[in-house]
């Protein structure tokens, strides 16, 4: 079983002369070279926010930290300096075979976080990482797996899943629980890593039953979604999560304004003025996440899709569901009233350039495809029980009729029968398959497709009680269930399993997990399978 490995704070006196001649485990320190904008050292643990790993290649992946040693305050209670922060990767969790290491600069333009993309590390091999500052303590330590050389014969992979992660809503013990996984080789963050509303009261609020607060009014300036993504961070189970296992994390709709697509927001924004606040979010979410320089924001945004291959076993499409597509049909009204089907016709989802680009990496010979992204795939009936008329969400794919279409003539004229796709938002736990034509639910299926539920959002959740009738009105869907938790990948050349995971309860610690349900999907027959 993986566990954190946090060494014993060190208590480290401010003067630099002294650091270096300590030796020892402060040996780290000894390196870092004077900089003329650091005024002065920064005292006990800047690194308030955690460390975390991502995105890995077959020679290392992406190390992260953020400088922050008070978090909430004015810029995390940093100077306005650059700060220089040195880094190791070991072969061992004691570092005594130190491999990488190096310096890099905390700049405040990217509110002191520090991303570094460590290379020269053996495939499929697991290391280990940690940061220090002159005159602080040293970081955690986390650790993460490098990715199987391209044709590798790989034996197996784990991977888990999981996302909306409100933090008025419930405590992180999902994280905790996936944190505590044996053998994890990734982690993919499917998105809504934060929530941009106001804090609300605690207690019952309508449908909401507050347990955290949120620190602020809702969030709109660089400084705002700064001050969010480091509350959320501060929790301890989600940086454990994060130091336990590497991720692959993308972006839904609350890191910027629920529902939005593209230029516009949900209120009717003019996109002029929308687009400094996507703009100053996006920023903000490459500052926190364990990313590649790929991903740095540039005018207009930045580009969040990119694949991660695992030797010949699978190759993981990660998807940007929002920066492209086209505003919903019928207002964006959630399925809350009828849109008929006739106006379910937006034309683009991914937009022109992703959907080339994953038309042309579904074209590989790998044992699976795994499409990591956002938004329900499937065409799914999300009627109440007692109405008789279909209704189906237009935030979906199922508002953008063409562009699913075309997504499944591409998979089809691949010829695969060896896709999966992981989708979060819903807030629900779901098991299904992707029915090649929306008129035939029970006919061909291209696609098996698992909705990973919520971690926090939406609250204890009422399990399968009272949603019978999605199962019964959707021949597609095998399982629908509303509680919180995530999902578990083991991936094998001839055999996926996927591991349905729940929590009895988020409002207060100690929940307990358990499995719902597992199933199986074998590489040439995209069918559920229950175990």
């Amino acid at each position: 079983m993986l566990k954190l490995i946090v060494p014993k704070p060190a208590t480290l006196k401010l003067d630099r002369r002294q650091l270096i001649k300590a030796g020892g485990s402060f040996a780290l320190i000894a390196g870092i070279s004077r900089s003329p904008l650091l005024a002065a050292p920064l005292g006990a643990n800047p690194f308030a926010l955690g460390v975390a790993a991502g995105d890995p290649w077959p020679d290392g992946f992406v190390i992260w930290t953020r400088l922050a040693p008070r978090p909430l305050d004015e810029h995390g209670g940093m100077p306005a300096a650059h700060v220089p922060v040195r880094w190791e990767v070991a072969e061992d969790q004691g570092f005594a075979r130190v491999v990488r290491k190096g310096e890099a600069t905390a700049l405040p333009e990217l509110a002191h976080s520090v991303h570094v993309e460590v290379d020269g590390l053996l495939p499929h091999r697991r290391y280990w990482y940690r940061f220090a500052t002159a005159g602080s303590d040293l970081s955690p330590v986390g650790t993460a797996r490098t990715a199987p050389l391209a044709g590798a014969l790989v034996d197996r992979l784990r991977i888990g899943v999981g996302g909306c992660q409100h933090y008025e809503m419930g405590y992180y013990d999902a994280w905790k629980h996936l944190a505590a996984e044996p053998d994890l080789d990734l982690i993919f963050h499917y998105g809504d890593y934060i929530y941009e509303d106001a804090a609300m009261p605690l207690g019952p609020q309508g449908k909401r039953n507050n347990i955290r607060q949120h620190a602020g009014d809702e969030i709109y300036s660089i400084d705002d979604y700064r001050r969010r993504y480091a509350q959320y961070k501060s929790d301890p189970d989600l940086q454990a999560d994060h130091a336990a296992c590497a991720f692959a994390a993308s972006f839904d709709d609350h890191e910027i304004d629920n529902n939005w697509a593209s230029d516009f927001d949900q209120d009717g924004t003019d996109p002029a003025i929308f687009a400094l606040r996507r703009y100053a979010a996006l920023q903000a979410w490459y500052e926190h996440m364990p990313v590649r320089k790929a991903q740095f924001p540039i005018a207009g945004g930045l580009t969040a899709y990119r694949r991660l291959d695992f030797g010949r076993l699978m190759r993981m499409h990660v998807l940007d569901t929002r920066s492209y597509r086209s505003d919903q049909p019928c207002g964006d009204n959630g399925g809350k009233s009828a849109c008929p089907p006739e106006a379910h016709m937006q034309p683009d989802m991914l937009g022109k350039a992703q959907e080339a680009w994953l038309d042309d990496g579904l074209g590989n010979d790998a044992a699976w495809n795994l499409l990591a992204q956002q938004v329900i795939v499937m065409p799914i009936d999300l009627r109440p029980a007692d109405a008789e008329e279909p209704r189906h969400g237009t935030d979906l794919w199922d508002g953008y009729r063409p562009a699913r279409e075309r997504l499944i003539a591409s998979i089809r004229r691949h010829g695969l029968s060896n896709v999966v796709i992981a989708t979060g938002d819903h807030h629900k736990h779901m098991a299904g398959a992707v029915p090649a034509d929306d008129d035939r639910l029970d006919g061909e299926k291209v696609a098996v497709e698992f909705l990973s539920t919520s971690i926090t959002s939406g609250g204890n959740g009422v399990g399968t009680a009272g949603l019978e009738h999605i199962v019964r009105n959707n021949p597609q869907i095998d399982l629908y269930a509303d509680q919180r938790g995530y999902q578990l990948f083991e991936i094998t050349p001839k055999l996926w399993k996927t591991d349905i995971k729940v929590l009895d309860r988020v409002d207060r610690t100690g929940g307990k997990l358990s499995t719902l349900a597992s199933y199986t999907v074998e590489p040439g027959r995209p069918a559920l399978h229950r175990s």
